[in-house]
């Protein structure tokens, strides 16, 4: 559940609740709406500029590698309680012309002002006007810019530097819906725990192919394999002599496989839908739940498996985001998925 409205008892919308937001959370959750954005418009890599050195840049998206290709694009974070007025955005565009005139980095392709409550009628107006929008530039520069883009010095408007602003191309500049940027940010894994909103849907489960997957499944079934030749008192080499050797534990080998691959679609779940590090926290709680009974003593390592799995379906999960997205088989996919990176092993 989202923030609450307390008089009316219904959860707060996102596109109200980043108007709470501190300046570092809003740039933290540009950082991320960005982040999201590199799959759909080719960003190689989005980095946040936090900090007093930041020279008047907040998100920075490039589009290649950095050392390669400095072409980029740049979101800056103007977190104000009403929309943008030009006065409020003059010493950003001061800095930008100041550090790119210097060489202290290229000029952008793209500018994008990003602000929870828009911008205003005014700033609108000279951001679909660059020359206007320059014109303003120049004669708000000493009361604006002139003493605030630094800290060591005075930026003065004169000389070859005055040139390079009223040359400086002004069609770079953009506003930002945020209305679009919530829309958008909703569909990231980021948005269930910034707004603690539940989590979407689950989708249908992947299915295990006929044939194991040796760049997927290996480990998990050569353990498997093991456990059940030690419960047969004769090894099991392979999975295609299972079903003669073993009609039983071909079945279990069966179920075992659909319960991982069950597992891989709540990891591809959390993947889409939570912060990276989630799902390998539930895998940590499980394993750290049934690690005393996977070091128990069995007569073979089957009978190991099956109470370890059986243990890990009694766990309490309640304060993990992903528990009702969960289904049974989930848990013992999990411990597949452990035996699988060697972190429980079956036969000891």
């Amino acid at each position: 559940m989202g923030a609450i409205d307390v008089q009316s008892n219904r959860p707060i919308p996102a596109i109200q609740q980043i108007k709470l937001f501190s300046p570092s959370d809003w740039e933290e959750f540009i950082e991320e709406w960005a982040t999201s954005l590199g799959s759909r418009y080719g960003f190689h890599t989005v980095e946040r500029c936090a900090g007093a050195g930041d020279m008047g840049r907040d998100v920075v998206a490039y589009k290649a590698d950095p050392m390669q290709d400095p072409s980029w694009i740049n979101f800056q974070g103007k977190h104000y309680n009403a929309p943008l007025t030009p006065s409020e955005v003059y010493i950003e565009l001061g800095k930008l012309c100041y550090y790119t005139y210097t060489g202290e980095y290229t000029v952008p392709e793209l500018y994008y002002f990003a602000a929870p409550q828009g911008v205003g009628t005014k700033l609108s107006q000279l951001i679909k006007n660059p020359d206007s929008l320059r014109q303003a530039l120049l004669q708000n520069w000493d009361d604006k810019c002139r003493d605030k883009i630094t800290t060591t010095q005075s930026v003065h408007l004169d000389g070859d530097f005055k040139a390079y602003v009223e040359n400086f191309d002004f069609d770079i500049f953009r506003s930002l819906s945020a209305v679009k940027v919530v829309e958008e940010h909703s569909q990231t894994r980021w948005h269930a725990a910034r707004f603690q909103t539940g989590l979407p849907p689950r989708g249908p489960n992947l299915e295990p192919p006929a044939a194991i997957d040796p760049s997927l499944e290996a480990r998990y079934v050569r353990q498997l394999l093991d456990a059940y030749g030690q419960c047969l008192g004769s090894a099991c080499s392979d999975v295609e002599s299972l079903p003669t050797a073993s009609p039983t534990h071909a079945n279990h080998l069966q179920r075992s496989r659909e319960q991982f691959y069950s597992a891989e679609s709540l990891r591809n779940f959390s993947r889409d839908t939570l912060p990276e590090g989630e799902y390998e926290r539930l895998q940590d709680e499980i394993h750290e739940g049934v690690l005393d009974t996977a070091e128990d003593a069995y007569p073979h390592g089957f009978q190991r498996v099956i109470a370890t799995i059986q243990f890990a379906r009694q766990l309490q999960l309640t304060s993990h985001p992903l528990i009702h997205r969960m289904q049974s088989s989930d848990r013992a996919g999990i411990c597949h998925q452990l035996a699988n990176e060697d972190r429980l092993t079956w036969v000891i």
